[in-house]
């Protein structure tokens, strides 16, 4: 990867002075939706312009001192309780975990490894059910060195054998769950038809522009529509009519061999393809040979559609929305029935983007969702500073998007979204991660989780700071008015810098929060989010180890003399993130996912702890229920 792609988007410090003086912005943008009824804390990029004396939070709970320890903890008044950890049974008559490792044909009907975004589906399908239903959980990626005895992370692609390989080919991808409330606590439904997991192996569909396309076809697959498995799933999105979507982030660190067969190797450059092959697949598997099939690499790094509700479904990868490294993919009916796809894509420099579907999706017609997703407009963003979103159409035929440079169709434009973003003028972002649409007032949040590659040359509007190893959270406002009536398939929005986050008590770090941030409340790092039904976000990190910190789940309120004001409730045991914040319909319960436990230890003799079992010899990565213990909603 360079550290900047070729783009025209202007990157001068000029703007960022611009930007950063606009004062009036955002206390006239009444207009686009904004409100902060009572004057109070109403931009935290204007931190300390005008403030209520006392910011009242919506967030009842007493505020979690930071833990950083072998455990998990929670806030006083809640408990967090494990539901699904790697390595549990999935199936009738499959023994409990005892502690080793199990063999790929195992793996297969046991929960995943390293989960990741969480979807929450009501049982029976179409309910607000929110004590029963599927559990959907991405299982992004295996962490061989607390794996595998005398393995570290750099040598462990040479050092594993095809047994370990292939176990862990059978636990990254995703795996589907039914789960009940019972007693008060939530459990799997062990013999739940419902079960089942999906991985790199599991026959996959393509469709979109790009099914069919040249550059997809392989020795295996000669019509370039049937594609093998699914591969390192981040984040993801829920559709209204029942589907889960999960998102490829990357295949480049799975693939040997090298690019130059392929005729499209500056492309695959750009998406990292190094051969780096660091899970050892390409000595066992030729399909992960980029030598002998220059193709496979194109078959990654899609969003894939599951139907949950139907264990004989087939996944279909999307290709309508894009190719790139997709760490969101958030879903919102427009008011004029038009489905919305927010996505972002999670490397340096990189760009957020919008697909808006050609057809309008009706409720009362659940099969009007049907490959609805296959057409539409694929648009990339522009962050002014004057304070406007333009919203960029990567459309073959227009602009620059031509054969003349290099885009042949609109397959082509797909196949290379992020070179197609680098023509049009897209803004490079730090690291562009989750997406989420505030159910309240309709504005959209986007995180940037951090970016330590950027120059003080290379600032913009919406990513003002050099070496940015702490992360912020842009604010995204269509117009139309809020809630349902914002307009987001609108070619300008407004938008904003929520928090820019990190210790407000160093001043190296420029962090933006609320002035009444606690010591225990700023964070960095934010990854993924998510908002309860109050419209109140909650925040998961994922870097917080690098300054000794716990990383965990902050709730904010984002209206209000509170607004940019977080809270922290969890932390995760050492070595862990946390991932995939989901609420169940009621907001009664809060399933987080507490991926990678110890993996910042060199090898597994030196884990810092065996969470959540604290016995054998093998942290297992798991899903986490929180609750408050009065019954209540989380957060109240």
């Amino acid at each position: 990867m360079t550290d900047c792609p070729n783009t025209s988007s202007p990157v001068i410090r000029d703007i960022i002075a611009e930007r950063v003086s606009r004062r009036s912005f955002l206390s006239g943008v009444a207009t686009f939706g904004a409100v902060a009824a009572g004057g109070g804390f109403v931009g935290s990029l204007f931190a300390g312009e005008s403030f209520a004396a006392s910011a009242a939070s919506s967030l009842g709970f007493t505020e979690l001192k930071r833990v950083y320890d072998k455990d998990m903890a929670v806030a006083p008044g809640y408990t967090a309780e494990v539901v699904a950890r790697w390595g549990d049974p999935m199936a009738k008559d499959v023994a409990e975990f005892a502690g080793a490792v199990p063999s790929a044909a195992e793996q297969l009907l046991r929960f995943g490894y390293n989960c990741d975004y969480i979807a929450f589906m009501s049982l029976p399908k179409g309910s607000s059910s929110a004590d029963h239903g599927l559990l959907c959980v991405n299982n992004e990626y295996i962490s061989p060195n607390v794996i595998f005895a005398g393995m570290t992370e750099d040598d462990a692609g040479q050092k594993m054998t095809k047994d370990q390989v292939d176990f862990g080919m059978a636990a990254m991808g995703h795996s589907i769950v039914e789960v009940k409330m019972d007693g008060g606590r939530w459990a799997i439904v062990t013999d739940s038809p419902y079960n089942r997991r999906l991985t790199v192996e599991t026959e996959m569909h393509l469709s979109g522009p790009v099914a069919g396309h040249d550059l997809v076809k392989t020795k295996a697959d000669p019509e370039g529509r049937i594609v093998k498995g699914t591969n390192y799933n981040c984040g993801g999105g829920v559709t209204p009519w029942g589907t889960v979507l999960t998102c490829e982030e990357g295949a480049s660190d799975t693939f040997g061999g090298k690019t130059s067969a392929s005729p499209i190797a500056a492309v695959l450059d750009r998406y990292g393809f190094d051969g780096s092959d660091i899970y050892g697949r390409a000595r066992f598997h030729d399909r992960f040979d980029m030598d002998k099939e220059p193709n496979e690499p194109n078959r990654f790094d899609w969003v894939v559609e599951i139907d949950p509700y139907d264990p004989a479904s087939t996944p279909i990868k999307r290709t309508a929305l894009g190719r790139m490294s997709h760490e969101a993919s958030t879903v919102v009916r427009n008011k004029d029935g038009r489905i919305v796809v927010y996505m972002g894509d999670d490397d340096y420099f990189e760009y957020t983007y919008r697909f808006v579907t050609k057809a309008a999706y009706d409720p009362a017609r659940p099969e009007t969702g049907k490959d609805i997703l296959d057409e539409g407009v694929l648009s990339v963003a522009r962050f002014d500073a004057d304070g406007s979103l333009h919203w960029l159409p990567l459309v073959h035929g227009e602009g620059k998007l031509t054969a003349e440079n290099g885009f042949a169709s609109q397959a082509d434009v797909l196949l290379k979204t992020r070179l197609a973003a680098d023509a049009v003028g897209a803004t490079p972002m730090d690291r562009p991660e989750d997406f989420e649409t505030n159910p309240v007032t309709g504005r959209v949040y986007a995180v940037m989780t951090k970016n330590k590659k950027r120059e003080q040359d290379k600032l913009n509007p919406a990513n003002t700071r050099p070496e940015n190893l702490w992360g912020h959270i842009v604010e995204m406002i269509p117009p139309g008015g809020r809630g349902a009536e914002a307009d987001h398939t609108a070619d300008v929005y407004q938008w904003d810098l929520f928090v820019l986050a990190g210790n407000p008590k160093d001043a190296a770090t420029k962090a933006n929060f609320h002035p009444e941030t606690s010591d225990n409340g700023w964070f960095v790092c934010p990854d993924n989010i998510s908002f309860d039904p109050e419209g109140r976000l909650w925040v998961a990190t994922d870097g917080a180890n690098d300054f000794g910190l716990p990383d965990g789940i902050y709730g904010v309120d984002t209206e209000g003399p509170a607004r940019g004001l977080p809270k922290l409730l969890f932390t995760c045991p050492a070595g862990a993130e946390a991932t995939g914040p989901c609420f169940t319909p009621d907001g009664k319960t809060l399933f987080v996912s507490v991926q990678h436990p110890a993996e910042d230890a060199e090898t597994l003799d030196k884990a810092t702890t065996l969470w959540p079992d604290f016995k054998g010899t093998l942290p297992r990565p798991s899903v986490v229920a929180i609750r408050k213990q009065d019954g209540g909603a989380v957060g109240a």
